[in-house]
């Protein structure tokens, strides 16, 4: 058989961990050796939330300092959790550095208020203009990140589709509406207040990522914990089941303890065969329907090192969606966004450019983009340009009762993979999926390279998502959180010139 256009197996990537030792998944490496980055003393916690909240987060956080016994003893998928400070070396301190309270009567009638973007922007005020405020009184009060505690009516009333009962309704306090604000937006008014009240319809219709855009320059990452999350054993439905499916509360407490670890200390885990002087970028489009003239989409660039660290840029608004439904850049647009990644890597890197930079995107990418990326890269680095997307259209199947393999991979060509980034997986003894799975189609567009190593730099880079203790993602973490990055770009009116943010302020 020839080196194309057959199947071939690609093995687990390892990560490592404390004093530099390897696992294959995160809750074996975290738990017999600790994070990668092993801090020292406690965490510094700020948390906001009604009073309710303040009382369940300390319930949580007294259940997290424990061992928490895992659901299912001796099975593979179910592991034991420790313990915070036993996993992490770091202590959760019961009492936060910052403990502010929003009143649940006023985040209640922000909540009902019959306008849904007046409402939104109320509720996601009580919260941002507290931490806000507080940062600027307390700036010697370093917090390492905030925990923003909301109960269940925000979650169900802050989403773009949510609806308030007409009984419930409260009175809108501006007499505007999105129609009225939409033309002072794009004509402009003469009177001042109006210009400012129409501003609020500027932001996204979703609590959690407009409160993220607004604090894009806090300072400090945050995560939006809801109070069901904390204490589900207090929330259960008439008929007495809970009122949210949650994942049983080990699994819970390694997946929001992790992300936290992250957001306020650094990565738990790095990769182990990570390839030195290669830089990853993941391209990030967001349609923005409030974007000047024709300028109808936001774009931004995720840069992930070798050592994992992921830093997020925004790229200039611009008419990038086309006839065709798919997100292209300019020439120009593309040269700008990439220099901010190149000197990005310089700066971590005392002066010198990546040796390769490998673009990910989920479209082709067009020549002028290629010659945009190109021309911003010096003549020391390689640029390699690859379309990554799932196909429903392949299926393999076995005999036997497990799925094809994690890590199977089949080489059309010398420019095209089907990779195999969900499947069974020894570890887990099963397939952690409902179907058959499908692969990804990695395609080199633009530039040259190995398949092999652009498939192999891929199905490590699947297990880089942070924001969970999972063995695995299906898409590599430069896709992984394009659309959620992308949402938050355009959640509201994010600074045209918004310094190059880390990735954990994002998630």
């Amino acid at each position: 058989m020839s080196q194309e256009n057959r199947l071939e197996f690609l093995n687990e990537p390892e990560l490592i961990f404390g004093f530099n030792q390897s696992a294959t998944h995160p809750k074996d490496g975290l738990t017999l050796y600790g994070p990668r980055k092993i801090g020292a003393g406690a965490l510094r916690i700020g948390v906001i939330g009604t009073p309710e909240g303040h009382r369940r987060y300390t319930l949580w956080v007294k259940q997290i300092s424990q061992p928490i016994a895992a659901k299912k003893a001796d099975d593979p998928n179910h592991t034991a959790y420790p313990g915070f400070e036993a996993i992490y070396g770091i202590r959760w301190p019961s009492l936060p550095v910052a403990q502010l309270t929003v009143d649940v009567d006023q985040l209640s009638h922000a909540m009902h208020v019959e306008d849904r973007h007046q409402a939104i922007h109320s509720a996601v005020g009580l919260y941002a203009n507290t931490i806000e405020k507080f940062t600027r009184n307390e700036s010697e009060t370093g917090i390492d990140l905030w925990l923003v505690v909301v109960p269940e009516f925000v979650y169900l009333l802050g989403r773009p589709r949510s609806k308030v009962a007409k009984s419930e309704r409260q009175r809108a306090e501006l007499l505007m509406d999105k129609k009225t604000a939409t033309r002072i937006l794009k004509s402009g008014s003469l009177f001042a207040q109006d210009n400012e009240a129409a501003e609020i319809y500027l932001y996204e219709l979703n609590f959690h990522n407009q409160l993220k855009a607004r604090l894009l320059m806090l300072g400090s990452p945050i995560q939006v914990i809801r109070e069901t999350t904390l204490a589900p054993q207090e929330f259960q439905k008439s008929n007495g089941m809970p009122l949210r499916a949650l994942q049983d509360p080990a699994t819970l407490a390694w997946n929001l303890t992790t992300t936290a670890y992250f957001k306020a200390c650094g990565q738990p885990w790095q990769l182990a065969a990570a390839r030195s002087g290669v830089c990853y970028v993941g391209i990030v489009f967001k349609r923005d329907e409030f974007a000047a003239g024709d300028a109808n989409a936001c774009c931004g660039a995720q840069m992930f090192l070798d050592s994992g660290d992921g830093v997020v840029f925004k790229g200039a608004a611009g008419p990038w969606y086309t006839s065709d439904k798919t997100f292209h850049l300019s020439k120009e647009k593309a040269r700008d966004l990439m220099a901010l990644v190149v000197d990005a890597y310089r700066h971590a890197h005392g002066g010198n450019a990546p040796s390769e930079l490998f673009i990910h995107g989920q479209t082709y990418f067009s020549h002028d983009e290629w010659e945009g990326f190109s021309s911003s890269a010096p003549p020391e680095t390689k640029v390699v340009c690859v379309r990554i997307k799932a196909t429903p259209n392949l299926k393999l199947f076995r005999i036997g009762t497990t799925n094809v393999p994690r890590g199977l991979m089949w080489v059309a060509g010398d420019r095209r993979a089907y990779l195999w980034t969900k499947g069974y997986i020894p570890r887990l003894q099963t397939y952690p999926g409902r179907e058959v799975p499908n692969p990804i189609i990695v395609d080199i567009v633009q530039g040259a390279a190995d398949i092999r190593t652009v498939a192999r730099d891929i199905m490590a880079l699947t297990k880089l998502n942070y924001n969970a203790c999972i063995y695995n993602d299906g898409l590599p973490v430069t896709l992984r959180f394009a659309d959620a990055i992308g949402e938050i770009l355009t959640a509201g009116p994010v600074a045209a010139d918004l310094p190059p943010l880390p990735f954990r302020y994002y998630i």
